[in-house]
């Protein structure tokens, strides 16, 4: 029987570090990455950035421990140990000086041919998240330019930009956002949960049983944007960036293409939306993961991406 020689340099399974907070209670960060990329077959190896007692959305007085030297030390081990990633993956930041140990990450332990993703958490509904500064925004500016891949929510995008917040949003907008956020440096850039205002699926007209958000995305290299639908539901789930970002990083390690990828990590979040409304759970607990992670083994049936 033919026993493959296998070369110790080389993962046999697919590694990622993932630079997020590990928060105690509710589903996001960390809590989220961890089995979404597990179940996609993926080594997930944590830089914690913080530790908190919970996430920031809707908790009030939550503990938080800011852990940038404990990332500067673990950075030092990694690369005394030649440690090297198919992705690197960041995403909560406990503070401005974090940037610089995210770049430090791309530059020594991701591979040649590597994906650096970027999801910056700064926000959402054109507010700032509790622990985010001026600062941090500032910050995070300079770290998208080193990144493959940002995945920024609209509000998110508007800070990157240094553009005011708009709730009117439409086609032409997120195209000239979106090429603006790739020449910054990222080679493909992805804004979710944009409702357009001149949509006849916009989720804000009342009695609209066909209401949907969009993710629009764009890819500088091949000059193509992308379109995906994902249908509309009254509820705001905290951790849902992290697990659309974790998605998408783990169907592009799984081979998929850039939409196709895009439209797994759209259909698995709204299958966890779906799985959670109708319990009628705080929406702070974040979304049931558990009860559809083994959706993550199958492909994705329908596909409803577009160009744009």
């Amino acid at each position: 029987m033919f026993i493959p020689i296998l070369n110790p340099e080389e993962n046999v399974i697919s590694r990622v570090a993932a630079i997020h907070d590990l928060s105690g209670f509710g589903r996001t960060s960390l809590t989220v990455v961890i089995p979404i990329l597990a179940s996609m077959g993926i080594q997930v190896c944590p830089l914690p950035t913080a530790v908190l007692s919970t996430h920031t959305a809707g908790f009030e007085n939550f503990s938080f421990i800011d852990l940038t030297e404990t990332m500067f030390a673990s950075l030092k081990h990694w690369r005394s140990l030649n440690l090297k990633f198919e992705a690197v993956y960041s995403g909560f930041l406990g503070s401005a000086d974090q940037v610089n140990a995210v770049a430090e990450c791309f530059e020594h332990c991701l591979k040649q041919d590597g994906l650096a993703l970027v999801d910056p958490v700064l926000g959402d509904n054109g507010v700032l998240d509790p622990t985010m500064t001026p600062e941090i925004v500032e910050s995070m500016r300079w770290l998208v330019t080193k990144a493959d891949i940002i995945t920024p929510n609209f509000t998110e995008a508007a800070l990157l930009l240094n553009e005011e917040y708009t709730e009117n949003i439409n086609e032409n907008l997120l195209k000239n956002w979106l090429i603006r956020l790739t020449e910054l440096g990222p080679r493909v850039a992805v804004i979710t949960s944009t409702p357009l205002q001149n949509s006849v699926f916009n989720p804000r007209l009342k009695d609209n049983n066909q209401a949907h958000d969009f993710v629009f995305a764009y890819d500088k290299a091949n000059k193509l944007g992308w379109k995906i639908p994902c249908k509309y539901v009254p509820a705001h789930y905290p951790g849902t960036g992290d697990t659309f970002a974790s998605v998408l990083l783990g169907s592009l390690l799984q081979g998929d293409n850039l939409p196709l990828a895009i439209e797994r990590a759209v259909q698995f979040v709204g299958l966890g939306i779906r799985a959670t409304f109708g319990h009628g759970t705080p929406p702070r607990d974040g979304i049931m993961l558990e009860r559809v992670l083994h959706a993550l083994s199958t492909p994705v049936t329908n596909s409803n991406y577009e160009l744009f």
